[in-house]
């Protein structure tokens, strides 16, 4: 069988925009993780947890964590159990359903969460320095759009 003559499409992977936001996406979060690992030893998912409860008074399921932050169950699950482990995250029974356990930062981990989330944001004002303000506005207007074409959960209620 004769192999066609057809030109093949290349792809430049550094212009391939999944590819970039991955990238960047990994280098944010390298640059951020620097500040928790070195001051509590907690990792990404673990930041993930602590973050999305503290943006909340009331407990929130495990299922809720993982939906707002698109990382696996099983990543999650292990990070709820080493932050439980560190005193910084409680389990709850749940009123409405027995097999859904609720968390919630324990007094420690709001601590530690009240600690953490000035010294994030001002490594994120760094980080974006290098856009001016309008450019800043329109990424944070355009990763709006990108998330609402992937209907991703908004989960600050």
């Amino acid at each position: 069988m004769a192999m066609s003559k057809r030109k093949v499409e290349k792809l430049n992977l550094l212009k391939f925009v999944p590819f970039r936001l991955n990238r960047l996406a990994a280098e944010f979060s390298t640059a951020l993780a620097a500040e928790y690992m070195a001051r509590y030893k907690i990792d990404i998912p673990e930041w993930r947890v602590l973050a999305t409860l503290g943006l909340h008074d009331a407990p929130r399921s495990a299922q809720y964590v993982v939906r707002c932050t698109r990382t696996h169950k099983s990543r999650i699950s292990r990070a709820v159990s080493a932050l439980a482990e560190m005193g910084y995250v409680a389990r709850l029974d749940s009123a409405e359903d027995r097999r859904e356990v609720m968390l919630e930062l324990t007094p420690q981990g709001r601590a530690i969460y009240g600690e953490l989330v000035p010294l994030l944001l001002k490594r994120e004002e760094a980080i974006l320095s290098c856009l001016t303000a309008e450019e800043q506005a329109q990424l944070d207007h355009l990763m709006d759009k990108l998330e609402k074409s992937f209907d991703l959960v908004q989960c600050a209620d």
